[in-house]
């Protein structure tokens, strides 16, 4: 008989389990591989801890859309200090250049109904060495129907609104709903992180049943609502809603932050 022994004389791990040569009972490998797992889940508990922590409290964005911010010119812009600025559209391409020029930071973007289409020109009867030009703001990136990663967001975006007359970057519900699939698919392919696929979703048009107007060409989309729905990020930044000098307040979808950056908003996350 093994181990520690009790008043009755009776050994509580022996009587379990037979002694080896050294007089100690056997190792238990099943409290080994229990152990190992807590081990492990506290591990990527702490892994997601500190994303959120970075996550919440570590990112400033400059978000535009829509109309040219006035107070963004001159000596007031380097003291906002953001980490990222984001586009929902309408909006110039020199003003894009601009403020990419003077904060040196990522510029992403996604185009708007009067934007020009961003789609590649055909440069079949240019000379083979001619230097393809790029279309949209120099030095930015757009990433309408892409997905992306910058300081440890993952972000995606779609341009466009809903059509309501001829012109690029609009779209039916139905089409719509097609390019926010392809977006889905791009973002289930991803790797869980921090509990989510996606962090920040930019869009130029609201989605449905949160835009404050009503007419046909501003009430949104039901795909972008769907995906906000499915995928319930951090954040949810459009445009395309002009306030006409009142400031939007934010809006909650689940655990989603809603908000109409028209024309510049300063977030922190």
């Amino acid at each position: 008989m093994c181990g520690p022994q009790t008043q009755d004389g009776t050994s509580r791990l022996a009587a379990l389990a037979p002694c080896d040569r050294s007089g100690r009972p056997p190792r238990d490998h099943t409290t080994d591989r229990l152990q190992a797992g807590r081990v492990r889940r506290d591990r990527r508990q702490l892994d997601r801890t500190a994303v959120q922590t970075h996550l919440a409290g570590h990112t400033r964005i400059l978000a535009v859309a829509d109309e040219v911010d006035e107070l963004l010119y001159g000596d007031r812009l380097p003291t906002l200090k953001p980490d990222l600025v984001l586009s929902c559209g309408d909006l110039p391409f020199d003003y894009l250049e601009y403020l990419v020029s003077r904060m040196d930071v990522p510029l992403l973007y996604v185009p708007g109904n009067h934007d020009e289409s961003l789609e590649p020109r055909d440069m079949s009867w240019m000379p083979l060495r001619a230097e393809l030009p790029i279309p949209g703001p120099q030095g930015c990136d757009n990433i309408d129907g892409r997905v992306v990663e910058v300081h440890g967001l993952r972000i995606a975006g779609l341009g466009g609104s809903v059509r309501y007359k001829e012109g690029p970057n609009q779209y039916s519900q139905g089409q719509m709903g097609r390019r926010a699939l392809k977006l889905e698919l791009r973002l289930r392919l991803k790797r869980v992180r921090a509990g989510r696929k996606l962090d920040i979703l930019v869009t130029h048009a609201p989605p449905f049943g949160l835009a404050e107007a009503k007419d046909g060409a501003h009430v949104g989309f039901v795909a972008l609502l769907r995906l906000v729905q499915n995928f319930q990020p951090l954040l949810h930044v459009h445009g395309h809603i002009h306030p006409y000098g009142q400031v939007m307040p934010e809006r909650m979808l689940k655990s989603t932050r809603v908000i109409n950056v028209v024309p510049s908003r300063l977030i922190d996350l």
